[in-house]
């Protein structure tokens, strides 16, 4: 594999703080924007009359859609597109968004046009995202990326303890106004994202006699090749599942319950200040301890919560072991990422990005159908069991030897090596 062309590894040496700082807005506002209209959005879909069934199906189309269309803008932002990409796909969003508000504040919206702007909204999403993939190693130095990726972590979950109240009491105002925030926050991104004065193109020379598709599975290649990818991957698919599962059988066991939303909401806010603490920690903790041993020792660690999930009955006792089951897991994801990015050549970070991000999310879209039909079918407390079993089996797996291997900071650096 060709070495990415001489201007991407200095950009990491004239990189700026300053530029890390608005990557880190752009982000952490897109997050807070996108939560505060998101959170509201199905009541709003609900409100026009659709059925709970309707609004189910275009959820599920618009994160199909988005994880269709990543991997095909990975390939432009690897070529050298990222910062265009990001900022005209933050600029679309902001339209989409503020004709959603426009149309709500003039009164009764016909429902294609919310529906149409909705899902411009969300492929525009997914458009940055795919091209935000890589950033964080061209603004941030190799040392300093465990840190950089444990503060975006840190802004994400911080997201998603603001955004869902902001969104709520905007709505109580005016139903306009979250998706007029969320406007706003596009806007922010694409200021900051255009005010970086980092190199963001890193694009490696175009092979020679490489057809579109044989470059665009580039990061497929990469992934199955390299052992330290496939297991982020593998880890990063089943632990995401395991999260949404335990939420969804969080979900149906209160409800069984008889436990209003309120204690619902409590739990929410719970795991989202847990997860948080649990990103801010992550690079102290891996320094501590190594990443061989934090990744097995985290998964070890999920088991007997899931375990317990399957049998506890009270709230509270929901709301603790799931708040724990999210404080722990950024400590392994944080270290994980941070490794994907210094084993992967700016180049072909969009395209790997894309290759991960389509295997966790698509099992965390997976994870609510077999929750349901677990709970429908056994018992509320069913998924929660399997969960146990997965990751059980899961941390066999990341103790063995060979896997720990890996994830050792000289194994990293030959692996960086190859993939240069």
């Amino acid at each position: 594999m060709e070495r990415p062309a001489s201007t991407a590894r200095p950009s990491h040496q004239r990189a700026e703080p300053r530029d890390f700082r608005l990557l880190w807005w752009a982000n952490a506002a897109d997050g807070v924007g996108s939560q505060a209209s998101g959170t509201v959005l199905p009541l709003l879909l609900l409100g026009l009359g659709n059925s709970p069934q309707t609004v189910g199906l275009i959820a599920g189309a618009s994160t199909a859609l988005g994880l269709l269309l990543g991997p095909l803008v990975a390939l432009p932002a690897d070529r050298g597109a990222r910062k265009r990409v990001m900022t005209g796909s933050a600029a679309v969003s902001a339209l989409a968004m503020g004709c959603v508000a426009l149309a709500l504040a003039a009164g009764h919206p016909p429902l294609g046009l919310i529906l149409t702007a909705v899902l411009v909204e969300r492929l525009a999403t997914a458009c940055f995202e795919a091209a935000a993939r890589g950033t964080v190693a061209l603004v941030s130095p190799g040392p300093e990326q465990p840190r950089a990726i444990a503060r975006l972590a840190a802004a994400d979950q911080g997201a998603l303890i603001t955004g869902p109240a902001l969104g709520g009491l905007l709505y109580q105002a005016a139903r306009a106004l979250p998706f007029l925030a969320d406007a706003l926050s596009y806007l922010v991104s694409a200021l900051c994202v255009s005010a970086m004065r980092a190199d963001l193109r890193a694009a490696s020379p175009r092979q020679r006699g490489a057809g579109l598709l044989r470059e665009g599975a580039a990061g497929l290649r990469l992934v199955r090749s390299a052992p330290l990818l496939r297991l982020v991957l593998v880890w990063g698919a089943t632990v995401n599942a395991v999260v949404v599962a335990l939420y969804y059988s969080a979900v149906f066991t209160l409800r069984r319950d008889g436990h209003a939303g309120a204690v619902l909401g409590a739990v929410l806010a719970l795991s989202g200040a847990a997860g948080l603490v649990g990103a801010l920690a992550a690079p102290r903790v891996a320094g501590r301890f190594g990443a061989p041993r934090v990744v097995p020792g985290v998964t070890w660690l999920l088991v007997p919560l899931a375990a317990a999930l399957a049998v506890v009955t009270s709230a509270w006792a929901y709301g603790l072991l799931f708040g724990l089951v999210c404080l722990l897991m950024p400590l392994a994801s944080v270290v994980l990422q941070a490794r994907a990015v210094q084993v992967t050549a700016p180049a072909l970070q969009a395209r790997t990005g894309a290759v991960l991000a389509t295997a966790t999310t698509g099992a965390a879209a997976l994870a609510p159908v077999l929750a349901g039909a677990l709970a429908d079918r056994v018992s509320a407390a069913a998924p929660a069991a399997v969960c146990g079993v997965l990751l059980a089996l899961l941390a066999a797996h990341s103790s063995r030897r060979p896997v720990r291997g890996v994830l050792a900071p000289e194994a990293a650096g030959r692996a960086a090596e190859v993939t240069g």
